[in-house]
């Protein structure tokens, strides 16, 4: 089982200058202080906020251009919800583009440019985040009322 910080140079794997990752895990324990403190500590034993920081937090060590996330807040309680989407809120104003897969939809309407609603793998309705703001809309795509 591999430690925090084994997970975040993994994450710079791909990365050619080498010189580079350690500034950029520095980035990531800015954004996620709590995987500084455990650096050491074997990634398994950590909580599922503190896993889904260090998922975020490894895929950030590549510098990506997009980031996809797959439900981010899925088995979180309200509080470690509410750290992701501020830190992704973060990200998302320094010009980071996400895409994001969501259940927690006024969450993910809060960070969204564009909007999306799949059901069944078909998309049912797209536009700007304030259309879906409405729970018409909402009932509309999923429930066709």
């Amino acid at each position: 089982m591999m430690t925090v910080m084994e997970n975040l140079e993994m994450g710079g794997y791909s990365i050619k200058d080498r010189r580079l990752i350690p500034e950029r895990i520095q980035n990531v324990f800015e954004l996620f202080p709590i995987l500084k403190q455990r650096s050491t500590q074997k990634a398994g034993y950590l909580s599922g906020g503190e896993r889904q920081m260090l998922a975020i937090g490894r895929a950030l060590t590549s510098s990506p251009r997009v980031l996809l996330l797959d439900e981010p807040s899925s088995g979180l309680d309200i509080g470690k919800q509410e750290l992701i989407f501020a830190r992704l809120a973060e990200m998302n104003k320094k010009g980071l583009a996400m895409l994001l897969v969501e259940q927690e939809v006024k969450k993910a309407l809060s960070l969204a440019h564009r909007v999306y609603l799949m059901r069944n793998g078909m998309i049912k309705a797209e536009g700007e985040p304030k259309q879906f703001s409405e729970s018409e809309t909402l009932s509309s795509a999923f429930f066709g009322t």
